[in-house]
């Protein structure tokens, strides 16, 4: 595993990478560029400021994931949100205000995270959050929403704040998607992608990749679909079998193999796109980021947790500052005991749950 300093840099230069192809994405679109060409000069910033904590031995991650609301809208199958009870159908007493939120995303500012990840439930959900999330400039925010209710408040926000990039979840085609996200999702979301697109405002997708649907997400010709709709940015995510009876939907380790390879095929065809893999990029970065190698989980209720895949934490937000969690001593032992080895693809926390859980009780 490569030390927290080589990562760091190699993170940092990552970033960089991200931000200097999605402005080549941007050149036909000025206030897309403009705002990219700014960020660019703080995400320099951010990694000097990341760089230094570490001469002095504090390893900052280079991104959050922020699940900023336990309710949605939508009830997907296999959804890892509500098997890990972090989503249900009622909003709950004790989440995280906005103004708290507020707080957080600025001390992550102030520590060079440039990066934060809106989940959920439905982050959209959150418009207070989202509003919040709006004023930080030197922070991009991608919104992994499931895209439903992008109407023309929220895409007026979109094009006002370009710092705020919505992500779309999409499973393939429209029976693909329909089968796990619910009847008419699939048109829904074309409509939504169309009426981005016409606004030349950055937006994403993300996929779900499985054994059952790997063939399909990764041809050209539903690439080339995404393409004619605007999309800029694809994450790949490997299926988790977070509910029971979906253990033939994991990608085997031929699969896994398939997919790295026809996502290197893809970033040489579709250079206007930026295509990012998890966890299989992962191994590029000497393994798992979780549990604050790259990055750590905020619950909506403030709780701080190694991953959304592994729900594990011993402090909160409600209590502690962000430089505090990071330090978190559980994060420290699962550092050192699950993710010093190699990575042998598929989420590695996941696949040591017993041992998460046992390094939580000493």
């Amino acid at each position: 595993m490569i030390d927290n300093n080589e990562l760091t840099a190699y993170l940092s230069r990552g970033i960089k990478n991200i931000i200097t192809h999605a402005i080549r994405g941007s050149l036909k679109n000025p206030r897309e560029a403009a705002f990219l060409l700014g960020y660019q000069k703080h995400s320099t910033k951010a990694g000097k400021l990341r760089s230094g904590f570490e001469d002095e031995g504090r390893h900052i991650p280079a991104f959050l994931i922020s699940s900023i609301t336990q309710t949605c809208n939508l009830h997907c199958k296999g959804c890892y949100a509500r098997s890990n009870g972090i989503c249900c159908d009622e909003k709950g007493s004790e989440i995280l205000s906005s103004a708290k939120w507020s707080n957080i995303f600025k001390q992550a500012e102030g520590l060079g995270i440039g990066f934060n990840l809106l989940a959920g439930g439905e982050p959209l959900m959150r418009r207070d959050v989202i509003d919040e999330a709006a004023k930080q400039k030197k922070t991009i925010f991608p919104i992994f929403t499931n895209g439903t209710m992008i109407d023309e408040e929220y895409i007026e926000v979109f094009d006002t704040h370009r710092n705020l990039i919505p992500v779309i979840s999409i499973e393939g085609d429209e029976q693909a998607t329909d089968e796990r996200r619910g009847n008419g999702i699939y048109r829904v979301l074309s409509e939504k992608m169309d009426k981005i697109a016409k606004r030349h405002i950055l937006f994403g997708a993300s996929i779900t990749v499985t054994a059952k649907n790997i063939n399909q997400v990764t041809d050209s010709s539903f690439i080339e679909d995404l393409k004619k709709k605007g999309c800029k940015l694809i994450f790949f995510i490997e299926y988790i079998p977070v509910s029971e009876g979906t253990q033939n939907l994991v990608l085997s380790d031929i699969d896994r193999n398939m997919l790295e390879q026809k996502v290197n095929l893809l970033k040489k065809v579709y250079k206007s796109i930026l295509f990012l893999s998890f966890p299989g990029d992962e191994e590029k970065m000497g393994g798992c980021l979780a549990a604050g190698r790259g990055f750590i989980h905020i619950n909506p209720y403030g709780g701080v947790e190694a991953c959304p895949f592994s729900p594990y934490g011993d402090c909160s937000l409600k209590n502690s500052t962000l430089i505090d969690v990071i330090k978190s001593p559980f994060f420290e032992k699962l550092r050192m005991n699950l993710l010093s080895g190699e990575h042998n693809g598929g989420c590695a926390l996941f696949n040591q749950q017993e041992k998460v859980e046992e390094l939580l009780q000493i």
